[in-house]
């Protein structure tokens, strides 16, 4: 039988201190109910002997402990799924926002979820379009990757991810679907991920939860739990493979940060609990392959790096626990290379695993390498070039220079409503080095340069 408390301690923020409780579980659901009658709904955060601490789902405001009434449930939040949420629009309470009707679940899950078990995984090996070159080229990403962007304040990560969104596929013919995940976003980019999906017809194989920054602060911690729950259901249950964008996990952060406070628990760097990097751990390893699966779940968390300090708690712990990392660039920002990518400060881990014949090309990794080492080259170039002058530069200084420049302006700045295939990137990528003497080309073998360079492919 479901008990009612009236010895509500306190309110904090979004907390709510219950004394005198017994038999309460972690995660159980709770309902509080005020001396009109009316509910809202929240779940335990801390059991401690007779003592509970309650994480609300929407706001305080308003509410007084005077007349205020606990009801503990006995169960804990989970998700309706059905494969008919494809194409739907969901809030942070998992409730339609589109105007459609209420999905009728085929199941309930339990939002928690856990991480994948290392012995239960698959190593990420398969490859997946995203239709950008400097991810599908230079950082490739692999089916049970997680990649995390690395943003900052005023830098199109929106942008770029309704990009991947829209051009994300497999080539071997396999289901393949989104699940998008905003948190904490501003009324118009709430706005902007809705009519881009519907626009580009992307919200077909989508499935969007969004959490603005007007809604409660907990579901902006629900949020990506949910989208990887949803996610987990089509990987595993349903066969597919499925990529999940997460933006912005620093507004995640920063709700972690608002409820550690109001619990009054010691901070750790910069304010944040000392659990950051656990927490968001169990987020993160819930991507992968499991070996008796089919399908598989591919993170792209996004977070904007504050004063773009790379590191700064969030993105330091989230580069300890990923595959590596995609950083958007200001200056090329500010010099109109849309997406913004800074490719040298890239990486992606498990690259290698995505490339090479039957997945891309036989010449990818390879074309890769020289790309880079190019590309480095030539940066370096551009400095010498602004203390010493363009004249001083040799005729081969001269040609990386150039390289430099036509590598950011055509290979980066694609722009956000372009969908390459990773061939015609590969294509584009010797295009850029047609100028260089074979002798520059160290990272090519004789066999590659033969095979695909402009000038020497046999016809």
């Amino acid at each position: 039988m479901q008990k009612a408390y009236d010895s509500i301690q306190a309110i904090a923020g979004p907390i709510l201190v219950v004394d005198g409780v017994s038999g309460v579980k972690y995660e159980e659901l709770v309902e509080v109910i005020d001396e009109e009658g009316n509910s809202k709904m929240g779940k335990v955060l801390e059991a401690n002997q007779d003592r509970a601490m309650v994480q609300m789902f929407e706001s305080t405001q308003g509410l007084s402990t005077t007349g205020l009434k606990a009801k503990f449930l006995g169960k804990i939040a989970k998700l309706g799924v059905s494969p008919d949420m494809l194409g739907r629009i969901f809030n942070g309470a998992g409730k339609p926002i589109d105007g459609g009707a209420n999905v009728v679940a085929e199941k309930e899950i339990d939002i928690s979820g856990k991480a994948i078990n290392p012995y239960s995984r698959s190593f990420p090996s398969d490859f997946i379009q995203t239709g950008v070159s400097t991810i599908d080229v230079m950082n490739t990403l692999v089916r049970g990757q997680k990649l995390p962007i690395f943003s900052g304040s005023g830098l199109p990560h929106s942008e770029l991810a309704v990009q991947i969104a829209r051009n994300a596929k497999v080539n071997d013919g396999s289901e393949f679907a989104v699940v998008f995940g905003a948190m904490g976003v501003t009324f118009e980019e709430a706005m902007y991920f809705q009519k881009e999906f519907e626009r580009t017809g992307a919200i077909e194989k989508a499935t969007l939860f969004i959490n603005t920054a007007a809604d409660p602060v907990v579901e902006r911690i629900s949020v990506p739990r949910m989208a990887l729950s949803y996610a987990e259901y089509l990987a595993f249950e349903k066969d597919m493979h499925v990529l999940v964008i997460l933006t912005d996990m620093t507004n995640y952060a920063e709700a972690l940060r608002e409820v550690s406070a109001a619990r009054k628990e010691v901070p750790g760097r910069r304010g944040y609990p000392g659990y950051l990097y656990t927490d968001l751990s169990t987020i993160y390893e819930r991507a992968g392959r499991i070996k008796t699966a089919k399908g598989s779940v591919t993170q792209m968390p996004i977070l904007s790096m504050p004063e773009d300090d790379i590191t700064h708690p969030i993105p330091d712990l989230t580069g300890y626990i990923t595959e590596g990392q995609f950083v958007m660039d200001r200056n090329l920002h500010q010099r109109q290379i849309a997406p913004p990518v800074d490719v040298l400060k890239s990486l992606s881990r498990l690259a290698g695993a995505g490339m090479g014949e039957g997945k891309t090309r036989d010449d990818h990794s390879k074309l890769k390498d020289q790309l880079f080492a190019c590309y480095a080259r030539g940066k370096d170039v551009r400095e010498l070039a602004v203390v010493l002058g363009e004249s001083s530069l040799s005729d081969i200084d001269k040609i990386y220079l150039k390289f430099a420049e036509a590598f950011e302006k055509d290979f980066v700045g694609q722009g956000f409503d372009s969908d390459r295939n990773v061939i015609e990137s590969l294509d584009l990528g010797w295009e850029l080095l047609r100028p260089f003497p074979i002798s520059e080309l160290k990272r090519l073998n004789q066999k590659t340069i033969d095979a695909f360079h402009p000038d020497h492919k046999k016809s």
